[in-house]
């Protein structure tokens, strides 16, 4: 089970990361940590900018919404992701890892559409 804690801006996600892959991709949960692998590699930065694009396109966030709070030069990473509950972000995951699309952020004015 992956490890999701709260903070008061929203969610912490721990990521195990994989920097220089074929293609980017969700690898599943290893160790409480969601595993992704980022074609990016691991120098300057590019796979942790990588890894933020992914994150952002499988919750459907902005990327500005999407924060490296620990671990820049490590596998093991911890990521904000703003203005959601640990509830939301656990269900996301949920949907994430059965296989099904995660459902559209709500906000206060509906769904919000990819930005």
């Amino acid at each position: 089970m992956i490890e999701v804690t709260p903070h008061p801006r929203g969610a912490v996600l721990p990521v195990r990361a994989r920097p220089g892959a074929k293609r980017d991709a969700v690898l599943g949960e290893h160790d409480g940590a969601l595993r992704l692998a980022v074609s990016a590699p691991p120098e300057d930065g590019k796979a942790n900018d990588a890894i933020v694009r992914l994150l952002a396109d499988v919750f459907r966030r902005r990327r500005s919404s999407i924060h490296l709070i620990a671990g820049p030069t490590s596998r093991i990473k911890k990521f904000l992701i703003e203005e959601v509950t640990v509830a939301e972000l656990n269900s996301l995951l949920s949907a994430l890892l059965s296989g099904k699309t995660p459902p559209l952020p709500v906000s206060e004015n509906g769904p919000t559409p990819d930005a």
